[in-house]
């Protein structure tokens, strides 16, 4: 279903947690990810925050990649509630993160 593990969404989830401290970090994770990773873990984060469905999960990858006009770093760091809308977008693909996220930790 996804090509980026759940444990690169589970980072993404923990740093944006602590963005005071690890704005940094979090801004090279994301750059550090290709670019399917990058629109893979925008279409999560639209499906957590409910701007797509789950069954449109291939349009919502596609359109990431097609609109993307700014960094993802950048917009995603922008992003309220981010590591709230990656959590539910995993969910609602029937993904847990939880596991991972206290591995990370």
């Amino acid at each position: 279903m996804l090509d980026i593990s759940t444990r690169k969404v589970a980072q993404v989830i923990v740093m944006s947690r602590e963005l005071d401290r690890a704005e940094a970090e979090l801004r090279a994770f994301i750059d550090a990810l290709n670019e399917d990773e990058q629109a893979e873990l925008v279409a999560v984060m639209w499906i957590g925050r409910g701007s797509f469905e789950v069954e449109d999960l291939q349009e919502a990858i596609q359109t990431a990649t097609q609109e993307a006009t700014t960094p993802t770093a950048d917009y995603l760091i922008g992003t309220p509630h981010l590591s709230d809308n990656l959590e539910n977008g995993l969910e609602a693909l029937g993904i847990s993160a939880t596991d991972e996220e206290d591995e990370v930790m």
